[in-house]
C-alpha cells in the first residue's frame, strides 16, 4: 500500500470533489473486499465531514466468479427485491453514492456469454428507477478506482504482484491529481478548463460531427437542443457540484439516435461483463448497427447488441484530446473509466436525458421524438487516437475543424 498520507488525500478528494458529501447526508459506498483498507479511510473521513450514516455494499471477485460457474442463468438473473429497495431507499433519501471499483478485467473469461448477458439485462431492468436518479443528476454520485493484483498485472505483466500494484497506485495518483499539493484545488482548475470546451461547443450548436480515422468514417447528427456537458455536474434541484467520474477528461453530449451513418472502429479493448472485446468494427445505418465484427470477443459483442433495440444505437458521444494524461501514459488500462478518458469515445445504449434541453422532464415517447436513445445498457467504447480528425457541421452547412490528429483544432477563449 502507498503512504498513508496519499490514501488520505485520495479519500478526501473522492468525498469532497467526487460526491461532494454534505453535512447530514447519507452515503452509500460500493466497494470490494480487496479495497477494505482504503474504504475504511473513506468511511472515517465521511463521518468526520458530518455524514449521517455510511452504508457499504461489499463485493468479492472470487465469490462472483464462483456464482457464475455454479449457478444457473435463471438463478443468477434473479434480483432480490430487498436489493432494489435498498438502492431506491438511498437514492430517494438523497444519499450520495460512491463506487470504489477494482475488478479483474478477465474475471468472467470463459463463462457462458448468455449468462453474463442475462445477468446484465436483469440487473438493468431491476435498477431502472435507481438509474434514473444517477443519469438525470438527481443525486451526487461518483466512481473512483483502486488497484488490485489481477488488474495491476494485466497492465504491467512483466512486474511481480507487489511491484505491479505499486506502479498502478502511482499512475492513479498522477492521473487523478492526488500527487498535487492540493488535489481539490487542482480539480477546480481542471473542471474550469473542461467548462471552457463545453461552453464553446454549446455556443456552436453543431448539427453534425464527422469522424475520420483509419477504419472510421462516421457521421453523427446531433438533436436540436442538445447540451454538451463535461467536468463537474450539478444536482437537478439543489445545484450541488460533483464529479461523476474521477478521472474525467471528456466533454460529451447526446447523438441523434436515428442520425448515425457509416463505420467506426475501436482503438482500445472494451472490458464488458468481465470479458474483453477488441479490434471491433460497427457499421451504422440510420442510427442502427447493421453489421459488426470483432477480432476478440465477437460473441460477447453480439450479446451486448442483443440486449434490446436501444443497445444497437448510440446514446453518447464524447470528445477527449490526445493530450489527456491517461493517453500520454501510453498504457491500456482494460478499465473503461480510465480508457474512455484517454480517447474520444461513443456509447451504445441509453442516453443521458439531461443532455437535451428539458430532457429530464420528458417521458420515453417524447425523448424518442427528439432522437434521444433509451436502453437497458450504456456501454462506452473507445474509438479515438492520434489519427482521428473530427469536423463540425454548422446550421448553415459550413464545415469546420473540431479535432485534428486527436487534438483540439479550436480555441476556447
Amino acid at each position: 500500500m502507498p503512504e498513508q498520507q496519499m490514501l488520505e488525500k485520495y479519500a478526501e478528494l473522492a468525498l469532497k470533489t467526487g460526491v461532494n458529501l454534505q453535512k447530514g447526508q447519507m452515503l452509500m459506498i460500493n466497494s470490494t473486499i480487496e479495497g477494505a483498507e482504503f474504504t475504511r479511510i473513506v468511511v472515517r473521513k465521511a463521518y468526520e465531514m458530518g455524514a449521517k450514516t455510511v452504508h457499504i455494499n461489499w463485493a468479492d471477485d472470487a465469490i462472483t466468479r464462483k456464482k457464475y460457474e455454479y449457478e444457473s442463468k435463471e438463478t443468477l438473473s434473479e434480483v432480490p427485491q430487498w436489493k432494489v429497495d435498498m438502492y431506491d431507499y438511498f437514492a430517494e433519501g438523497g444519499a450520495a453514492i460512491l463506487s470504489i471499483r477494482s475488478t479483474d478485467p478477465d474475471l468472467l473469461q470463459g463463462i457462458d456469454g448468455e449468462k453474463i448477458a442475462a445477468v446484465n439485462k436483469a440487473g438493468a431492468q431491476a435498477m431502472k428507477n435507481f438509474r434514473s436518479f444517477t443519469m438525470n443528476d438527481r443525486i451526487q454520485w461518483s466512481i473512483v478506482s483502486i488497484p488490485i493484483t489481477t488488474w495491476a498485472q494485466k497492465i504491467f505483466p512483466e512486474a511481480g504482484e507487489e511491484e505491479a500494484v505499486t506502479k498502478l497506485w502511482e499512475q492513479i495518483f498522477k492521473i487523478v491529481r492526488v500527487d498535487k499539493e492540493n488535489p481539490v484545488a487542482a480539480w477546480e482548475e481542471h473542471n474550469s478548463i473542461l467548462a471552457q470546451a463545453r461552453d464553446f461547443l454549446n455556443r456552436k450548436k453543431y448539427k453534425k460531427l464527422i469522424y475520420k480515422a483509419p477504419g472510421t468514417d462516421l457521421e453523427v447528427e446531433l438533436p436540436e437542443g442538445h447540451i454538451w456537458k463535461g467536468g463537474a455536474s450539478r444536482t437537478e434541484k439543489e445545484g450541488i457540484s460533483f464529479n461523476a467520474n474521477m478521472p474525467t477528461e471528456e466533454v460529451f453530449t447526446v447523438p441523434h439516435k436515428y442520425g448515425v451513418n457509416g463505420q467506426v472502429s475501436s482503438t482500445k479493448p472494451l472490458n464488458y461483463g468481465g470479458n474483453l472485446i477488441d479490434d471491433f468494427t460497427l457499421t451504422f445505418k440510420d442510427g442502427k448497427v447493421v453489421d459488426y465484427k470483432a477480432e476478440q470477443g465477437e460473441a460477447t459483442l453480439k450479446h451486448l447488441l442483443d440486449t434490446d433495440e436501444g443497445s444497437t444505437r448510440l446514446g453518447e458521444m464524447a470528445l477527449v484530446p490526445n493530450e489527456s494524461p491517461i493517453s500520454q501514459s501510453g498504457l491500456i488500462f482494460y478499465n473503461t473509466l480510465y480508457d474512455e478518458n484517454a480517447s474520444c469515445h461513443l456509447a451504445l445504449g441509453k442516453a443521458y436525458p439531461n443532455s437535451l434541453e428539458g430532457g429530464s422532464n420528458m417521458n420515453e415517447e417524447e425523448l424518442d421524438k427528439h432522437g434521444v436513445n433509451d436502453s437497458l445498457s450504456h456501454v462506452d467504447f473507445m474509438m479515438g487516437s492520434g489519427e482521428l480528425d473530427i469536423d463540425g457541421v454548422l446550421e448553415d452547412g459550413t464545415t469546420e475543424a473540431v479535432m485534428r490528429k486527436g487534438s483540439w483544432a479550436i480555441k476556447f477563449d
